[in-house]
Parts: C-alpha cells; structure tokens; sequence
C-alpha cells in the first residue's frame, strides 16, 4: 500500500501535466501527483518500479487504486504530451531505468555527476613524489599506531585531485586535516598566490569552521607567513555565491564564475542537489572543489542525498570516483571505551539490540534510556534536566558567558510540531524556568530567551541556524540580542531587527546538525513513524560531547535504528556509469 499524502500542490501539479494526456485514467495523474509528492518529501525522482501494481488510497475516491504494472505505467505515461526522455526539453523526464523526474531536478542530478565526474577525472600539477612526501611527513607524523594514516591520505587526495571528499563522524578529525590541507596547499609553487575559499550551508556552521581554524592554524609546522596566508573567513554557500532579489538563481554562475582556485565546503551532507549543482556549476574548470561531511549524518532537508550518494558511488570499484573519498573511522575524541561512540557505531549498522544493550548497560554514565512521559508527567519528568541545563547560562555574568553555557546542553527532538516536539518542549522548558523566576515570560522577547535564526539576513549578518540570547546591554540595560561572531567576539543587535526565529531550549534533530553540546537530552514521540530513522538517531547521538539521554519505548527507539532514510535518486549510478 502506498502511504499516498497528497497536497493541493500535488493535485495541481497533476492536473497541470497531464492536459493533453490521449489516456486520462486516475493512474496517470496518481503517478505524477506521487512524483510531485516525492519531491516534497526530499526524492529527486519517482522509481516506477517501487510503485507498479501497488494499491494507492487517493483522496476522493471511495476505494484505492491498484496501479498497473511497470511496462503499463511507462507505456500510458508515453501518451503524455508533456513527457520526455533524456536530452530532450520537456516537463518531465523518464530514464531508461524507469525513473521519473521533473526536469529541472534530472537537469541539476545530470549536470552535477558530469561536473564531478570531470573533475576526479583531473590531476592537479604539484612537486614531484619525494618533495610531497617529505611535506606529509611534516604534516603528518609517522604514527606509532599501525595501520593506515587516512588524515595523511585525504591530504594527498586532495592536494592531487580537482575534486575530493572527506567523510567521518564527529570527532575523527576532519578539521584538523582541513587545516593541514590548506597549510599544505599554500606551501605548493604558487601558494601564495592561491584563491581559497571556505562555505557552509548555514552561518552557525561557517562560523564553527572559522573557529576552529583560528584556534588550529598556530599548530602548523610550517614558516609563519604561510600560518598568516591561512584563510580565517568562512561564509555560508549563499552568501558565497551571491544570491539575487527575487530570484532562485545567483550572482555567480557557469558564465560568472566564482574568483577561486579552490573552494571548501564543510557540513556538505546538508547541501541539497540544486545548492550543490549551482557551487559546482560556478566553479572555474581548474579549481578544486573539497567537501567535508559526514555520510551518516541525516541528508539535506530539501531534495537529494548528495555526499552519501557521492560516497556510496565511490565504493563501487572502477567508478569514476573511485579513490576521491576518504572515510576518517579513528575516534581522537572519544577513547575507545566511550559509549557515545559504541552507541553511534551500532545505529550506524542497523543493530538495535546492540544498540539498546549499550543505552541498558548501568555501568556507562554517557548514555542512557528512559521511557518518553506522558503528556500528563511531560513537566515533571523535564524540570530535573531543564533546571539543571539551563540556569547556568541564565545566572551568568556576562553575554559572553552566557552564550558559551548555553552550548553545554540542548533538549533535541526528533518532530517539530506537538508535544513531544520542539514547539511542546520549548513550552514545557519556558514554563519550568517561568516558575522558578530564572525567566519572566512578559513579553516577546524576554531576557533570556534562547533564539535560533531561520532564515538569512545578509543586512545585519545573520544566518539560518545561528542562535543567539536576549539579554540586557551591559553598557545600557537595554535587550538586546547577542550572538557569538567568528573572531570570537560578541554582537548584538536590537531584537526587533531579528529575521525570522524561534525560541531554542528545544530544537530539531534537523536544525542541529553542524552544533555539538556537552550534554544532550534526546526526545523521541511515544509512537513509532517513517521520520524516524537511523540516520535521524546518530545525528542526535553524535551532538553530545559528554552525554545523551534518550527518552524513547524501546520498541520505537528500535525500529528507528532499524529504518534507512532513502532518497529516491539516480545520481550515484550516474557517477558509477556514466
């Protein structure tokens, strides 16, 4: 049976392509209304023979519709006017491989697997074997651990290659290679005349990037002015690419090509298929292009599953990118008997009983398992967590202070709405800190409230996914907004001027991604769904530093590790065949 949702859009969208149509049956405007859907969801394409001979429950009809088989399907989509095949212009696209498309998105997956096929395709010019090892070898001491050095790998990947990719999970060092790669490239013939570039998808995680890039670029053996050239600015990919007023399109394009040499992009499991087709459309011929991510992280919310089906393509031996990703597995920040790390691993392989022995196992302080409350104990269960996790930040001194306590712990849920969610715990919280006098919940924006950015705002330099706190001026006794700027220094503005935000006790597993706290309290809803994933339970797991509670019946906790996001998409046996 097929879990058949439609929206308006999807009715039109129906409606629209399929004028014309010689075969009006309910099963063709149901398989374009599902193709709509799909997109919706984060599918770049509708695979026809998930859906052949399927029951589909569609709205106004009083029994479901069983659709025909593949050859049938394709066959009464031939009668469309507005469908085409490959190379050819139309609505919508079907391949050879029985995938439907609507043609921008099969425009952006076709362009992006040539554009990145090319690029691994060509070698950079760079000093001879000996002079690049003995570079390594300063870069990369000989560890005394055996096996082999994958920081050292990514870094000859990268210095060789137009295009790479350095995948691994919180932890594994992915900065720390980033910071060598640059000192490394800037020491090659010419360094010093390279343009680098660093992006990420939100401000929050630019700004973590240019961080740690500060804190990490003293350590470099290497001559001082080469530690100087080391790029600290990190801008988010919009930003870099220069987004136009009312427009989807951007400044900088395949016929205005972005002023680099090379361009780094951190946080790239988040980059949706048509934000990563615009940065490699904009990217000169010559320039490197090197993605830093996570493959196990969740995928973007809007369409595609970019890095993981960029990673899963270059498994398969004799891709053409096969050899431009490297996966860091070796843990620097967690000992080997961490349980945020076992726990991790065992999501990561779809094991749940393993997964809920480790949270059962006493003797592990760092993890735990408890049952979700009721609606009915939802407070009295929270206020232990939410006293403990947020007066700190509330009775600090300074705003300085107060935004470094605040990062040490999160509420993370795995809905939105309800009460379970982030909008039911973000209610919860203010009304358990309202009544022990921490918060007074007197107006909108009331001292202390926690606020996370959800859209960009190039005027006043804030980005989706920066958080911030209100709290007074220390000058003036005003409220003010104040968010942590990437030199490490402290701004505000008046919180009118906020773009559109929302309170941040509790916030998504979504809108985490590229944050880490010290401790993290992980809600799931008491009944079990398709939202909840195994990808949805690491990225939650692997925000904390320190330690994770999950609230979850086993029974929903374990069908989530059980259940793979899957991303209807053809991109990864684009890059396998071509």
């Amino acid at each position: 049976m097929i879990d058949f949702i439609e929206r308006p859009i999807d009715r039109q969208a129906a409606a629209f392509f399929c004028r014309g149509a010689k075969d009006d049956c309910g099963a063709l405007r149901a398989v374009v209304s599902l193709l709509s859907q799909a997109v919706g969801q984060g599918h770049v394409c509708l695979d026809l023979e998930e859906i052949a001979g399927q029951l589909a429950w569609i709205p106004g009809r009083d029994e479901p519709l069983l659709l025909p088989d593949a050859a049938s399907l394709i066959a009464v989509l031939r009668s469309l006017p507005t469908l085409g095949r490959p190379g050819e212009h139309r609505p919508l696209i079907l391949d050879d491989a029985g995938r439907l498309y609507l043609y921008r998105y099969f425009r952006y997956e076709a362009m992006l697997a040539e554009s990145i096929r090319a690029r691994a395709a060509s070698q950079t010019e760079g000093p001879d074997d000996a002079a690049l090892a003995e570079q390594l070898d300063r870069y990369f001491a000989p560890s005394e651990n055996s096996g082999e050095d994958r920081q050292r790998q990514a870094a000859l990947t990268a210095l060789r290659r137009h295009f790479s990719v350095i995948s691994g999970g919180p932890g594994t060092g992915k900065t720390t290679t980033v910071v060598r790669i640059l000192g490394l490239m800037l020491e090659q013939p010419g360094g010093e005349r390279l343009r680098i570039a660093m992006a990420a998808p939100t401000g929050k995680a630019a700004a973590r990037l240019a961080s740690s890039i500060a804190a990490l670029r003293e350590s470099l053996p290497c001559a001082d002015e080469v530690k100087r050239a080391v790029p600290g600015q990190v801008t988010t990919i919009h930003r870099l690419l220069g987004t136009l007023p009312a427009s989807t399109g951007f400044r900088h394009n395949e016929r205005n090509p972005l002023p680099c040499d090379a361009v780094i992009v951190d946080e790239a499991s988040m980059v949706d298929l048509p934000l990563m087709t615009s940065l490699v459309a904009a990217l000169p011929p010559q320039a490197r292009l090197i993605l830093i991510g996570d493959r196990d992280q969740l995928a973007s919310v809007e369409a595609g599953a970019v890095l993981g089906d960029i990673c899963r393509a270059a498994e398969s031996p004799g891709s053409s990118i096969a050899g431009c990703v490297t996966v860091l597995d070796r843990n620097y920040r967690f000992g080997d008997g961490s349980g945020i790390a076992a726990l991790s691993r065992a999501v990561n392989a779809g094991d749940d009983r393993e997964a809920l022995r480790l949270l059962a196992d006493a003797d592990s302080a760092a993890i735990a398992l408890e049952a979700t409350p009721t609606r009915e104990t939802m407070k009295k269960r929270l206020a232990a967590s939410v006293l403990e996790g947020f007066r700190p930040f509330l009775e600090a001194e300074t705003p300085a202070e107060a935004l470094r306590l605040f990062d040490r712990f999160r509420i993370l849920t795995a809905l939105r709405e309800g009460p379970w969610g982030a909008t039911g715990m973000n209610h919860a919280a203010e009304s358990l800190l309202h009544g022990t006098a921490l918060i007074h919940l007197d107006s909108q924006f009331y001292r202390g409230r926690p606020v996370l950015v959800t859209e960009n705002d190039y005027i006043h330099k804030l980005f989706n996914g920066d958080t911030g706190i209100i709290l007074p001026d220390p000058d003036n006794g005003h409220l003010r907004a104040f968010f942590a700027a990437p030199d490490g220094t402290v701004r505000a503005i008046p919180p009118e001027f906020l773009p559109k935000h929302e309170t941040a006790f509790a916030m998504t597993v979504h809108k985490s991604q590229g944050s880490e706290f010290d401790r993290v309290l992980m809600v799931l809803p008491p009944e079990d769904s398709i939202l909840l994933t195994r990808e949805l339970i690491y990225t939650g797991i692997t925000r904390a530093r320190q330690s994770v509670m999950v609230w979850s019946d086993e029974a929903v906790f374990g069908g989530a590790v059980k259940r793979r996001t899957e991303r209807r998409s053809g991109l990864r046996e684009r890059l396998v065949n071509g």
